[in-house]
């Protein structure tokens, strides 16, 4: 019965979905016409039923309800319940569900919450989000029913992949999709202002919390689904420039440069024709990235491979979505007014500098991702990774970091580079020193792009943090301190990035229980390789020593595990943090001879990228709540204005006071 309830809850959001457009496209013509009332209970109540809809399918694979079939084809009676919940979204149509739950919810509190904007446009607004949901309800009725039945119950499930049975699961995909999916607010805001003709700081400052949520989910997302690769997958990597790892990085670049756009359009009434553009294009990439992770044109560790008609079925959303905003775009620009212009050396010219420059590195991620396919459609087969990003990706990547040290010592408007020559100075005497302290200290060769890494990391660093120079640390606002936190986590990533990829050290080594090999200044031992048993799995668990110098001894326990349900071979790799990096073993066969395969590496302060990817993500959130305070005491202040030439006027009306006094 759940599952039927939750089928049923689905088909009762997608009509709201409709009345919820059709009431906001209504109210365009006729703010009075019947229908317009409804679009914000609509909206609301279709976020409730989505909720509901997905609850009823966590449910079922609870209860591992093996008549349902996407229980019966994901699921398994012994897997751990984490992972039966998690293995909701661990597939094709749950995780489209999840999609469109996150939706619905963020229409929901956009009814909910948000009174500022004029009701024309934000009725607007809500109509855009409604479209945008209709196309997923029906991609997921009539083409990927999360809860079909199978015609009898089978007498047991077929498991999960097991490479995604780890609590990366319960945490990458939802933070993700909220990030993904929150960019559709973008969108519809985007939509609704210029079908309203309402570009102006106020959108802009509606609009901007819900992308600074939407980006802050984003990072999280990518910084957890990074770490889980780099532990899960056994290769030592954290980033492999893998398509479906640069569908959400595509997404994280716009969403980056609109979120800057978007300030500089709150804060100082510019770029307004290029925030509603960006607005597009970020979304726009989370639909092509919902397009390559489910059309079955990739093969990758994180796509769901689908029958082509799926993709063609998303494929045809992308057209009439992202085709018909551009085309408003086109129709609309010319009733877009520029807004107020700015000098070239000001803090708006260093913004519209960086976001040019993220947009070149979109290009570059996008071309890269999509060429081997297009090949691959004329039966040539190609391969781009680092060397072809890593590289051209510099050339613009450098430049943004560069400016990015400098543009919040700018000011707004205007200003002269003469004035912040002391603190340039600074970064630049970093950067020139660092750059020449690894090469002096190094004892292998560095490599351009990691040396450039490393000296930039220092550099920004100590820039993010000039901005405080000169203030009231108790009274900054939280806002500024979100930007530095997160100008600040990006110099950390970098650091991170640069001293993996340019001292890491690397042994494959085949040794019996007993023998001892060396690596990154620590002695590892072999003690033992004994199997065990888990839930769902046994494995071959060696059992490794470390010790650094005359440290303590630290035992490691990597595993080669065998899954039954459904069968297949993972690697559990082990990990050793230390303050200045990361000793990663993995296990691997035995050899005839009895000695065992491990492969070692040291990687110096390779945990920086992670705990950097966190500072940003804080950052966004003091950003936010810096933001909301902001707003709160805005309109507390406007409305004691209000009240108060109120209250004047009703003097002078009844003579208390002589007409004209202003007191």
């Amino acid at each position: 019965m759940s599952a039927e309830l939750g089928h049923a809850a689905l088909w009762m959001a997608a009509a709201l979905a409709i009345l919820q457009l059709l009431g906001g496209a209504l109210a365009q013509r006729d703010a009075q016409a019947p229908l317009a009332a409804l679009v914000r209970p609509a909206a609301m109540l279709q976020g409730f039923l989505a909720v509901f809809s997905f609850a009823m399918l966590l449910w079922v694979f609870a209860i591992t309800d093996l008549s349902v079939k996407l229980v019966a084809t994901n699921s398994h009676s012994m897997k751990p319940m984490i992972f039966k919940l998690s293995g909701a979204w661990g597939n094709h149509e749950g995780s489209m569900l999840l999609w469109v739950t996150v939706m619905a919810l963020a229409g929901a509190l956009i009814a909910w919450l948000e009174k500022r904007l004029p009701e024309k446009t934000m009725q607007a607004t809500l109509a855009s989000q409604g479209f945008v949901a209709i196309g997923f309800y029906a991609f997921l009725l009539l083409s990927s029913n999360p809860f079909e039945r199978l015609a009898s119950p089978v007498a047991e499930g077929n498991g999960l992949n097991p490479l995604l049975q780890d609590i990366g699961l319960a945490f990458h995909p939802p933070t993700l999709y909220m990030g993904y999916v929150g960019l559709s607010v973008a969108f519809s805001f985007a939509v609704g202002a210029m079908l309203t003709r309402q570009v102006n700081p106020e959108f802009a400052r509606v609009m901007r919390p819900w992308v600074l949520g939407a980006w802050v989910f984003l990072t999280l997302g990518i910084t957890a689904g990074s770490y889980w690769a780099y532990y899960e997958l056994g290769w030592g990597g954290w980033w492999f420039w893998d398509p479906v790892e640069n569908a959400s990085l595509m997404p994280w670049l716009a969403a980056t440069a609109l979120l800057h756009s978007a300030s500089v359009l709150a804060a100082r009434d510019a770029l307004r024709a290029w925030t509603i553009m960006l607005g597009v294009v970020a979304f726009s990439m989370s639909m092509l990235g919902t397009f390559l992770v489910r059309s079955g044109i990739l093969t990758s560790v994180h796509a769901f491979a689908v029958d082509p008609e799926r993709g063609s079925f998303i494929l045809a959303l992308l057209a009439i979505y992202i085709g018909g905003a551009l085309l408003l775009f086109a129709l609309r620009a010319g009733s877009v007014s520029e807004g107020q212009r700015f000098a070239a050396v000001s803090r708006e010219g260093a913004l519209v500098f960086n976001n040019v420059m993220l947009c070149s590195i979109l290009g570059i991620v996008l071309l890269g991702t999509l060429y081997p396919l297009l090949t691959e459609a004329f039966d040539v087969r190609v391969s781009v990774g680092p060397p072809y990003f890593n590289p051209v990706g510099a050339i613009f990547t450098i430049p943004m970091l560069l400016v990015m040290a400098v543009g919040p010592l700018l000011r707004w408007r205007e200003d002269n580079i003469e004035r912040v020559r002391a603190p340039i100075a600074i970064v630049v005497a970093l950067i020139v020193t660092t750059a020449l302290l690894v090469v002096l200290a190094s004892t292998t060769d560095v490599g351009v792009l990691p040396l450039l890494g490393l000296a930039i990391a220092v550099g920004l660093s100590v820039a993010s943090f000039l901005p405080l120079r000169g203030r009231n640390l108790l009274r900054t606002p939280l806002s500024i301190w979100g930007m530095v936190l997160a100008h600040f986590g990006i110099a950390v990533s970098l650091f991170g990035m640069a001293s993996e990829s340019a001292f890491t050290e690397e042994k494959l080594v085949a040794i019996s229980p007993g023998e001892t090999s060396q690596i990154g200044g620590f002695a590892i031992s072999l003690e033992s390789v004994d199997p065990i048993a888990g839930p769902n799995w046994t494995a071959m668990e060696a059992r490794i020593t470390a010790r650094r110098g005359e440290g303590a001894v630290e035992v490691l326990r990597p595993q080669s595990r065998h899954f039954f349900a459904p069968v297949q071979q993972t690697t559990e790799s082990a990990l050793l943090t230390r303050w200045d990096g990361q000793l990663y073993a993995v296990v691997g066969a035995p050899s005839p001879d009895g000695r065992w395969q491990l492969r070692l590496w040291w990687k110096p302060f390779v945990t920086l990228i992670w705990y950097g990817g966190l500072l940003i993500s804080l950052g966004g959130a003091l950003a936010i709540v810096g933001r909301l305070v902001s707003d709160i005491r805005r309109r507390r202040t406007q409305a004691r204005d209000d009240d108060e030439r109120e209250e004047l006027e009703s003097l002078r009306q009844s003579g208390a006071i002589p007409a004209g006094s202003t007191t």
